[in-house]
């Protein structure tokens, strides 16, 4: 039977939707169908398939096993886990040519959704939408797939084990309730030095706090653990594992930007000149770290699927967004694994042979803005992006349209960009001087008003 998605659920990187309002198990066994269609046509005969810790996951699994298997494809589940961990099954397991998460992220509690990996390649954009295409018209194979188990965590927390230095350090480690906690448990059994976890029992309903390191609130325990017992640093994760939040022993955020600085100083000593992606989001501060490290910055499209494609494109080691996913091609695979971060941060702490904090405190202090994410209307995100390019052409300023504008000034740069997955616009300023700031806001401003908009109230993920 042909199925039609939710139109909201179908977006940019995943497929995403509230449960039993928009996103259901028949969605679940239609994607199953489409997806092992396409990769049975590819040549593909096995699916890997991973969940994270919401209640409604195990309820989505069993449906699209069923789908997968009634295209002819064979399903193996890796259980539940974090999303790195399905990449790493796909990437690794024999016959395996395709995986999908089952995964809501950092959304709340009644969210979830699927994230993709087709033949070793990120499955997004078009991607989705042909899945939509395919479901829509019944356009599927018929067969009769066989579905099996594979516990794969051991081998999964040995295998990024393997980046840790034998240097002992002392660590708190927040999971947030979230698919990371058995992971970290098992892994910090297998480190030396002191480790201190937090809410690694996995409960989806997060119940001590919302599993999104990017958002400064949601580091408050963590931060109370480290000063308590006056740790090295400390690590955060989001719900399905696949982004970092850091902070130093002082309890400063380390942002994507700067642990991709960190991360940079340590890959560049192995790969000397080596292309390092960071999203049009990220710091001035970092691309300048970069270049002077020798290295071949790249600015690029913001969007994970969007950066690991770039990264296999230029053959790039490292790559970065300042919403905390980072990619290690260098000794890795190539894909978003926050708990592999984790380990990679020891690394460079140790091969560096400075802490944490001191690595973190050799950092320009530049002044700047959040993200601040606002409300637009649909069909006018994209085309106030194309009105506030066409007025700064005619200006003659300094503009790269990689992802949006991002304007470079005397007093630092600003960005204002549509987002992929959400009706918001996305705006961030960074300046030496606070005065600079104020100038630099001031200019989105003048760009809004111009549009008919203004900047509101922020607004969330």
């Amino acid at each position: 039977m042909p199925h039609n998605f939710h139109p909201t659920t179908l977006r940019e990187y995943d497929i995403r939707g509230i449960i039993g309002e928009t996103l259901g198990a028949e969605d679940a066994y239609a994607i199953g169908r489409s997806f092992a269609t396409l990769l049975g046509r590819a040549g593909g005969k096995k699916v890997a398939v991973g969940y994270d810790g919401r209640t409604s996951s195990p309820m989505l699994e069993e449906a699209l096993i069923c789908g997968i298997n009634e295209s002819g494809l064979d399903a193996v589940s890796v259980g539940m886990g974090p999303t790195p961990m399905l990449y790493y099954a796909e990437a690794v397991l024999e016959d395996v040519d395709g995986g999908i998460q089952i995964t809501g992220s950092h959304n709340p509690a009644n969210y979830n959704g699927f994230k993709m990996v087709f033949q070793g390649r990120p499955f997004f954009g078009a991607d989705i939408q042909t899945l939509g295409a395919m479901a829509a018209a019944g356009d599927w194979t018929e067969g009769a797939g066989s579905a099996s188990s594979f516990d794969i965590m051991d081998q999964y927390v040995a295998r990024i084990a393997e980046a840790a230095p034998d240097k002992p350090f002392r660590i708190a480690w927040d999971t947030g309730n979230g698919a990371a906690g058995p992971v970290v448990e098992r892994l910090v059994k297998l480190l030396p030095g002191e480790h201190h976890t937090l809410f690694t029992e996995v409960d989806g309903n997060f119940p001590n706090h919302h599993p999104d390191p990017t958002e400064e609130k949601n580091l408050v325990d963590l931060k109370r653990l480290v000063a308590e017992k006056q740790l090295d640093f400390g690590l955060a994760f989001d719900g399905d594992g696949d982004r970092i939040g850091a902070i130093d022993g002082q309890g400063r955020v380390i942002w994507g930007d700067q642990l991709l600085q960190i991360f940079a100083e340590d890959v560049l000593a192995d790969v000397p000149g080596a292309t390092i992606i960071a999203d049009v989001k990220a710091s001035q501060a970092l691309y300048d770290r970069i270049a002077a490290l020798g290295g071949k910055p790249l600015m690029w499209k913001t969007g994970h699927s969007l950066i690991k494609s770039k990264m296999k494109e230029v053959g790039s080691p490292l790559a970065g967004e300042m919403s905390g996913h980072i990619f290690f091609k260098h000794d890795y695979y190539g894909f978003d694994d926050a708990i592999y971060a984790g380990l990679r941060l020891m690394r460079a702490s140790a091969r560096l042979g400075k802490s944490v904090t001191e690595l973190r405190s050799a950092m320009p202090e530049m002044i700047n803005t959040p993200e601040m994410r606002f409300q637009v209307d649909e069909s006018r995100k994209f085309a106030v992006i194309d009105e506030v390019l066409a007025r700064l052409s005619v200006e003659g300023a300094d503009v790269n349209a990689t992802d949006g504008a991002r304007v470079n000034t005397a007093d630092g740069w600003w960005l204002l960009r549509a987002s992929n997955t959400q009706d918001v616009l996305v705006a961030r300023a960074e300046a030496s001087s606070e005065a600079g700031l104020e100038r630099l806001m001031a200019q989105i401003d003048a760009q809004l008003a111009a549009s008919g908009l203004e900047r509101g109230e922020s607004v969330g993920h």
